[in-house]
């Protein structure tokens, strides 16, 4: 569905991207592991169009889109839940998941609405409440229905257990387990929780200083034990 191939990507002079390469199947989870700093969000924001690869391909679900614009590659089936929510504070709840769809025919807007409160009941309780005075775990649940409103085929999800609770983190990743499986939308992961990440994804990849450095099942990657050492086992001991 996704493909990724010599991606190199800059922010003025410094080289963010260095030529990644990366594949995500249809129906697969797929994350992506890291450091901070190591380029994981520009890669995300790359195959959204902003900033643009600069070398490299990627194509989406067989259509070139590397020189596309955000807009476009948005209503191809492809929708992003970024990291730091990046909801709208002074909108509530309903009409934050409403400008999540304004690309689909508004005779599905019922309908989403009711997928996204199976997914996650309490926002369908504050539906009436302003998006900024929501916990930070609301706040993540309504950026990932958010980014469901528009009916995507492939979701990005950018460190979505960044600074919330043990159990409100177990509780993301069911739900992303969830989508996945019930709601059939194919899901590539950027997550520092890299415990939780492999545990979940079918497969994984490792990225230090805008590089690829290692692929392979969640399962192969959990059992690494270069890998353990370098990322999992604080974030096992805090799950």
């Amino acid at each position: 569905m996704l493909s990724i191939s010599g991606v190199h990507t800059f922010y003025g002079k410094i080289e963010a991207l260095r030529g990644v390469d990366l594949e995500v199947a249809e129906g697969e989870i797929v994350t992506l592991i890291g450091a901070n700093g190591a380029g994981k969000s520009t890669l995300l924001m790359t195959v959204c169009g902003n900033p643009r690869a600069q070398r490299g391909r990627i194509v989406f679900d067989g259509t070139p889109i590397t020189g596309l614009p955000t807009h476009q590659i948005i209503r191809m089936g492809l929708s992003q839940a970024p990291e730091g929510r990046r909801i709208f504070p002074h909108m509530t709840v309903l009409e934050n998941l409403q400008m999540g769809a304004t690309i689909i025919d508004p005779k599905y807007l019922a309908e989403d609405l009711e997928r996204v409160y199976g997914l996650f009941p309490i926002l369908k309780e504050r539906h009436e409440q302003r998006g900024g005075t929501l916990s930070g775990g609301e706040q993540q649940m309504l950026a990932i229905g958010r980014a469901l409103m528009s009916r995507p085929r492939l979701l990005l999800l950018d460190e979505p257990s960044l600074g919330l609770a043990p159990i409100l983190v177990k509780q993301i990743f069911t739900v992303i387990k969830e989508i996945n499986e019930r709601e059939k939308v194919t899901v590539f992961l950027v997550e520092q929780n890299a415990f939780h990440a492999l545990r979940l994804a079918h497969r994984g990849y490792v990225m230090a200083n805008g590089r690829i450095l290692m692929s392979g099942s969640g399962a192969e990657l959990l059992a690494n034990e270069e890998i353990r050492t370098a990322y999992l086992e604080g974030g096992k001991r805090e799950s």
